[in-house]
């Protein structure tokens, strides 16, 4: 699975993480095998269920993410991929998280 190609954490001082805690995910991925496979991992699932009301908690680490979607796709080549080598289009993307940082700077102080 997808879990497993997951690259080793870096962070604190000490020896990285060879795998995340925990794991978010949407309505999607409710399903106990996924559950399961996640807690086989050693890896707590964060999924939410399909019959729960919107807004039950999950949804406060996720905007984070679908923000910066959202920032990314500002950017022409980011939004419809175009360049056919996988480097390339990895550079643009760097690039373009470069240029976030850049203008989140003057509003962070």
């Amino acid at each position: 699975p997808l879990v497993e190609a997951l690259p080793t954490i870096r962070g604190k001082r000490g020896r990285p993480w060879q795998r995340p805690r925990w794991l978010y995910g949407d309505r999607g991925y409710d399903y106990d095998h996924h559950r399961k496979a996640l807690r086989d991992r050693g890896i707590v699932p964060r999924i939410a269920r399909k019959n729960t009301d919107h807004g039950s908690g999950l949804g406060t680490v996720r905007w984070v993410v679908e923000r910066t979607f959202a920032w990314l796709h500002q950017f022409k080549r980011l939004r419809t991929r175009y360049e056919r080598r996988a480097d390339i289009h990895l550079g643009l993307l760097q690039l373009g998280c470069v240029l976030i940082c850049y203008r989140q700077l003057p509003t962070s102080f």
